[in-house]
């Protein structure tokens, strides 16, 4: 439940004591507004539903259908403190970032001793609100030498998905492993160190001798 906000500044540190959050809510034919929704209520929705699912926005006019759009964190306690929605045009296609999740072994790390290189760790994506995935799932277990790599054109999507972006560019591949050479230490100069210690003796020995 959305409340039209007035408050900002210093204000708004009281309106967060009472369990609420500043937030904004903005579109194509929708003017940016700025509301205050339930600290706990949006959690537990974010939680659920994400960036990619729609959400039904009441209490300020009539329903709106939105995609939480940002989240901005507290950077100490990692909980929410300000909110964008996105609303929804009815018929409209909509673009949004998706999460990459990778699963399965990649032969080429398993058995020949490679590392997997995650170049891209999200794509873009363009669909119908209905039809947007929660993320995308890509299987590594092609990656079977280091000449193995899996490209944007290579990504399976749901029907009515468009993944935007440069299709020949890379997601994920093996590299062969470098070992790192470890650093030679020089053995110390033994002649320095007698020299040394001979300077020393001559010094007491002067030293004596001015006695």
């Amino acid at each position: 439940m959305l409340e039209k906000r007035d408050v900002i500044g210093k204000k708004m540190k009281q309106m967060r004591a009472d369990g609420k959050m500043p937030a904004v809510f903005y579109g194509k034919k929708e003017k940016a507004t700025s509301v205050s929704v339930e600290q706990r209520a949006f959690e537990k929705v974010f939680k659920e539903a994400g960036y990619n699912t729609v959400i039904m926005l009441e209490g300020i006019g009539s329903t709106k259908e939105a995609l939480i759009h940002d989240v901005a964190t507290d950077p100490v306690r990692d909980t929410p403190r300000h909110v964008d929605f996105y609303i929804i045009e009815k018929g409209q296609k909509v673009q949004v970032e998706v999460p990459i999740e990778f699963e399965g072994i990649a032969p080429a790390v398993k058995e020949l001793g490679g590392v997997l290189v995650k170049v891209l760790h999200t794509v873009e994506v363009e669909a119908e609100p209905s039809r947007l995935p929660q993320e995308i799932i890509v299987d590594v277990s092609s990656l079977v030498d280091f000449n193995s790599q899996i490209c944007i054109k290579d990504l399976r999507v749901p029907d009515g998905v468009l993944i935007l972006g440069n299709p020949e560019e890379v997601v994920v591949l093996a590299s062969e492993a470098v070992e790192e050479k470890a650093e030679e230490v020089a053995a110390p100069d033994l002649s320095t160190i007698e020299v040394a210690k001979k300077g020393k003796q001559e010094e007491a020995g002067e030293g004596e001798t001015a006695k």
